[in-house]
């Protein structure tokens, strides 16, 4: 008998656990430590150096040690999701997950550490004498109250943030779903009746942050296990809960729901009826944040109230409450601004920018993690996706100025915009080595042609182009398909309102396209006819027909179909006097640092001239990134050890290089691990012209380009920028169908350079 799906993935989650390493964590080192000049360095006697200056210092460890992007999650395990107290051996695991979560979005390094210590007043001491190993404290899954006596101490006692994420971070979360919801449904915070189930430590805190956002105590009604909080009870009560007390004579939940604008639940299954949602108000507000199974099924609510806009804490259903938008990024704002607390202010920033977030144009990223799901502002799309990557810039900033305006960072930011750029690169791989591109495209405001105008990817590129640059995007498509298209990502640009169409089906230019286009082609076999039909069906040929007749300023095409078949149609019509393809060069980032790619698409069997030229535009192309050129012609044959194949053609283009002065550093034939490693070139050529590793490696055959830029990409997590057609004069440019929008628009900004300054 085959194992049912629930032992299926048992298993799998635990093989995840064990395989290929137990765990989930492991440290490495950030310093080399590969001999005896290390050694000294990194202990005996250099050491000494650093502690001393932490002494005379203490703002100096976060300049010495990894203090400065260190945080401890800390648990007893007294109150674990779904598990309840499982102790603190078992919550490990949990524990493990989240440290992977702070690292994974936002780079904050980070100790689980489980404590056996029941006594929240024990608990506490233990967590302050940690104070010099942390900048931050993370508490996690310890019970109510005693998690608000653990909280309370190591506030008091710490010069560093401490936040229980489950109170602070399950209530920013929530506000900003609540501040999102109330925009929807026409409602404030200071009018509407709130009704919460669940006393316990999240849902405490998520009440007190909505009364910070303008709702007023006299409006919220707490029920728990034992029914209402009323002013007088005596069971099960301590002062957290009897500050919502009301003075009523009302015992239930079923009799306070009525007319209710938000259920805020943080309780058990079945908790919500479908005949008490519909005594709620119009438009109701359901949180129904239990795990698994929530208070009430998002289905039996909508049965009796359509109109309910509706949030789980489930991942099944739209508006995921997850304290992942949360924790990472606010202790990543705290920690690089050095805060001595989070306090209500950097929360209050927290919640306006994770709503914020969800009221803006979709990312292009967050779209690909979640294809298939409606990712457009509104009733199912009330906060952002964990996996958004402006989640870091946007939320962790907003953090870290709060801060500043609070009188809380001890190491405040210089330049706060600046500091956001770096988050954004820090996610974005490609943002910082485009830096320098997209400063030269904004000196112009330049027109670019999209060939494949329908594509989605194409349409959020358009969108962040007219966010981030000065471009002028031009869509070759359906304008039909391309509103429908954008209106169902959720994309705010409309044709010929915020981009300029050609519809190849129906355009007035069309006459005008297919007689420049025979024009050119008349004597190469094209027949009007044919230039008919082409600039009715090839919109690779329409774009550049439209740059050949200055309509545009470059065309971007090729997010399908195969390269050489649009450089056919870029060659024929802008391929003329001194432009024609010298060579199509790849931009790929890897973690230690951009590594330049020639030619991979454009010479399959490039002639010495060929790679001369190659060479020549990959100098000039590579500057643009702000980078010195370092060029190695790459081949099977090492400094002439090869009489024949690629080696003898690679030694007829240097003789080309050497035949003029040039203003870049080159040096070859040799192999790749000759060209990265420039301690194995001097053994092997010691008298050679390169100094330190190559950056830029042209290949005398397209398919060791082609195969290195693939292994790259695949194995070693390369992100390309590219492939850039050089020697046309920055006209066209023809990208691969596995380009992301994001790729898209760091082409956009090279096709935006002003044609003058780079060919």
């Amino acid at each position: 008998m085959s194992d049912s799906p629930s032992d299926t993935l048992r298993q799998a989650a635990l093989d995840y656990h064990e395989f290929p390493k137990p765990g989930k964590l492991e440290i490495r080192a950030t310093k080399p430590l590969a001999n005896g000049r290390d050694l000294s360095r990194a202990y005996s006697p250099g050491v000494a150096e650093a502690c001393l200056d932490i002494r005379d210092d203490p703002l100096n460890a976060a300049r010495f040690t990894a203090r400065g992007n260190l945080v401890a999650v800390v648990s007893n395990g007294s109150a674990v999701l779904g598990l309840g107290n499982i102790g603190a051996l078992a919550s490990k695991p949990v524990m493990e997950g989240k440290a992977v979560l702070f690292k994974k979005f936002a780079n904050i390094d980070c100790f689980d550490i489980e404590l056996d210590e029941s006594d929240p007043e024990k608990l506490a001491e233990i967590v302050c004498a940690l104070e010099p190993t942390f900048g931050a404290i993370n508490l996690e899954d310890i019970k109510a109250p005693d998690c608000f006596i653990v909280e309370r101490i190591c506030r008091e006692r710490m010069n560093i943030p401490v936040f229980h994420d489950d109170q602070h971070g399950t209530a920013i979360v929530v506000s900003a779903a609540a501040t999102n919801a109330l925009l929807l449904a026409e409602k404030k915070f200071e009018d509407v009746k709130v009704v919460s189930t669940g006393g316990g430590a999240a849902g405490i805190a998520c009440l007190n942050m909505l009364l910070k956002l303008g709702v007023k105590r006299e409006n919220v009604w707490l029920c728990d296990i034992h029914g209402l909080v009323y002013e007088g009870r005596e069971v099960d009560m301590n002062p957290h809960k009897a500050a919502f007390a009301q003075a009523s004579d009302k015992r239930t939940l079923d009799d306070v729901i009525e007319g209710a604008d938000l259920f805020l639940g943080l309780s058990g299954p079945n908790v919500l009826k479908p005949e008490q949602v519909e005594r709620m108000a119009n438009r109701p507000i359901i949180f129904a944040l239990a795990n698994p199974n929530p208070e009430i099924m998002p289905d039996a609510a909508r049965a009796v109230a359509p109109d309910a806009i509706i949030a789980t804490g489930r991942s099944d259903f739209p508006n995921q409450v997850n304290n992942v938008l949360c924790f990472p990024f606010i202790f990543r704002g705290a920690l690089d601004v050095g805060a001595t607390e989070i306090n209500d202010e950097m929360q209050i920033a927290c919640v306006e920018g994770i709503a914020a977030l969800a009221r803006a144009t979709t990312s292009a990223e967050a779209a690909a993690a979640y294809r298939g799901e409606q990712l457009t502002f509104g009733r199912d799309y009330l906060i952002p996706k964990a996996f958004d990557p402006r989640l870091s810039g946007v939320v962790a900033t907003a953090v870290a100025k709060a801060a500043m305006e609070t009188g809380v960072a001890a190491r405040p930011l210089a330049d706060v915009a600046e500091y956001k750029r770096k988050l954004d690169a820090s996610v974005f791989k490609s943002a910082l080595l485009m830096r320098p591109v997209f400063e030269a495209a904004a000196t112009a405001s330049r027109r670019i042609v999209f060939a494949e105008g329908e594509d989605e990817r194409v349409l959020r590129a358009a969108q962040a182009i007219i966010e981030e640059t000065t471009e002028t995007p031009i869509l070759i498509g359906r304008p039909e398909v391309i509103e429908m298209r954008c209106e169902r990502m959720g994309l705010e640009i409309r044709p010929d309102r915020d981009v300029n169409i050609v519809n190849p089906e129906n355009d007035p230019r069309y006459r005008d396209y297919w007689e420049s286009y025979h024009k050119l082609m008349a004597r190469r076999g094209v027949t009007p006819d044919l230039a008919r039909a082409i600039m009715r069906t090839n919109t690779t040929a329409i774009g550049a027909v439209m740059v050949h007749r200055g309509e545009a300023d470059s065309l971007i095409c090729g997010t399908f179909g195969e390269f050489r078949w649009h450089l056919n149609y870029v060659t024929q019509v802008l391929g003329h006097g001194t432009l024609r393809p010298h060579g199509a060069l790849s931009l790929m980032i890897l973690e230690d640092g951009p590594l330049f790619i020639a030619d991979t698409h454009v010479h399959t069997r490039p002639s010495p001239e060929q790679l001369a030229e190659t060479a020549i535009a990959a100098a000039r192309h590579v500057r643009r990134f702000g980078i010195t050129p370092n060029i190695a012609m790459c081949s099977q044959s090492q400094f002439g050890n090869q009489p024949e194949g690629s080696g003898l053609r690679l030694r007829e283009a240097i003789a080309l290089l050497d035949s003029q002065p040039r203003d870049f550093s080159y040096e070859g034939e040799m192999n790749v691990d000759a060209a990265l490693d420039a301690e194995l070139r001097a053994r092997l050529l010691p008298d050679n012209r390169m100094q330190g590793a190559a950056n830029v490696l042209i290949f005398g055959h397209a398919d060791a380009a082609s195969a290195t830029r693939n292994i790259l990409k695949a194995k070693a997590g390369g992100l390309e920028v590219g492939p850039i057609l050089m020697g046309m004069g920055n006209r066209a440019h023809i990208v691969t169908p596995s380009i992301t929008a994001r790729g898209l628009l760091n082409m956009a900004a090279i096709a935006g350079t002003p044609v003058a300054k780079y060919g």
